[in-house]
């Protein structure tokens, strides 16, 4: 992790984003943001995790929260992944890993003792301020998105 706790500024951003156009995490202050960090799209956790979040799309909707998922696969594989999925939730492309190394999450892994760099699969909640209110780091998928929305509901 970079260092990056709640109470601090969530660093800003500006990357392209699923459907064209680009998106700015400043544009959303005033409102409560959700940034899911994950690795690659369409692998199984990854797409389980979107798919998670897209179910709660609406709640997230409902509570003001705004809902964004950055990975470094490029706007083309989003645009497929989220067609392939029925995917709602917004989708960043970082391709040059900007965000990503802004949150300290272009970290080494370890898969069956082949070390490689990869995304640490973590959630921040930004408070309407742009602060961080919350981290969940190295994420479990499972009831990972309900917990989330459960933590903006409370904001």
């Amino acid at each position: 992790m970079a260092g990056l706790n709640p109470g601090d500024l969530a660093p800003d951003f500006t990357l392209p984003r699923d459907g064209g156009g680009s998106l700015s995490l400043s544009a959303f202050r005033g409102r409560p943001v959700v940034l899911f960090f994950y690795p690659k799209d369409d692998t199984k956790s990854c797409t389980l995790e979107a798919i998670s979040f897209t179910e709660l799309a609406p709640d997230f909707a409902a509570a003001g929260v705004e809902l964004i998922g950055i990975s470094p696969d490029s706007v083309k594989r989003h645009d497929r992944f989220a067609k392939k999925h029925g995917l709602t939730v917004t989708l960043a492309a970082d391709e040059e890993k900007t965000a990503i190394n802004a949150y300290g999450l272009w970290v080494e892994k370890s898969l069956y003792g082949r070390k490689y760099m990869g995304v640490e699969r973590s959630t921040f909640l930004i408070a309407a301020d742009g602060r961080i209110d919350r981290v969940w780091e190295k994420v479990k998928v499972n009831g990972h998105a309900q917990e989330v929305l459960q933590a903006a509901k409370a904001l």
